[in-house]
């Protein structure tokens, strides 16, 4: 992971579930240079028996079953197992494997970063929509917009804030650029009022938006008729 280096906008920039969002006019939906390149090399993959088209239609439907709760889950156990946090930080994709998730399919690093008091972390991928997606599962449109690929590294707070995030001064806002090979997981603060959950519970309470930095967690509250609660987006 490269060292990051400030932005105009107060942050750092790093290169390396169902929500509403700010309607996005331009999701990138045209066949674009990367989709053609990666069209004519799978064809040619395949046509040179490297690869077969089905096992090409297999990793496509792993991807299509990934969910979220992939990543829910791992956040979970961080906040409940101090050595598996640290393990995770470490080498996330190390810890991920532990979990029984398979990362060697994907053939990409895995570096989870934590939101603190002090720090608030935000993943894009400036070149196209590299994400962690043996995680979280396909990428929302507005993750591959323009709009968010390149804004996201020049004025941070301001698309957080049109998230419904405002980012105090105080904080440092530090953007990571993933990569063909190096993938991030943004590993959110534990809400308060969470301490009583089990490892379970705590995963219910995870969003796909604070994995990506784009929310953050409500303080959970506890219903009177049992312990139920949701989190939901920063507003």
């Amino acid at each position: 992971m490269n060292d990051p280096h400030d932005t105009h906008d107060h942050g750092d920039h790093t290169h390396g579930a169902g929500h509403r969002h700010p309607f996005q006019p331009d999701h990138d939906d045209m066949l674009t240079y990367p989709r053609k390149l990666e069209m004519a090399v799978r064809e040619l993959l395949i046509e040179k028996g490297i690869i077969t088209a089905d096992e090409v239609r297999k990793v496509v439907e792993d991807i299509e079953s990934r969910t979220p709760e992939g990543g829910a889950r791992v956040v979970a156990r961080a906040w409940t197992d101090p050595k598996f946090k640290q393990a995770l930080l470490e080498d996330g994709t190390e810890a991920c494997v532990s979990m029984g998730f398979e990362m060697a399919l994907y053939d990409v690093k895995l570096t989870v970063v934590e939101n603190t008091p002090q720090v608030h972390n935000l993943i894009v991928c400036t070149l196209c929509s590299c994400y962690p997606r043996m995680l979280l599962g396909l990428p929302p449109a507005w993750y591959k917009s323009r709009a968010y690929r390149s804004r996201a590294v020049n004025e941070p707070r301001a698309v957080l804030r049109e998230f419904g995030l405002e980012v105090p001064d105080a904080v440092t806002v530090r953007v990571h650029d993933s990569t063909a090979d190096l993938r991030y997981l943004v590993l959110p603060m534990r809400p308060a009022g969470s301490e009583d959950l089990s490892e379970e519970e705590l995963t219910a309470l995870v969003t796909r938006d604070s994995m990506i930095g784009t929310a953050v967690l409500q303080p959970f509250k506890a219903e009177k008729e049992g312990r139920k609660g949701r989190s939901t987006d920063a507003r």
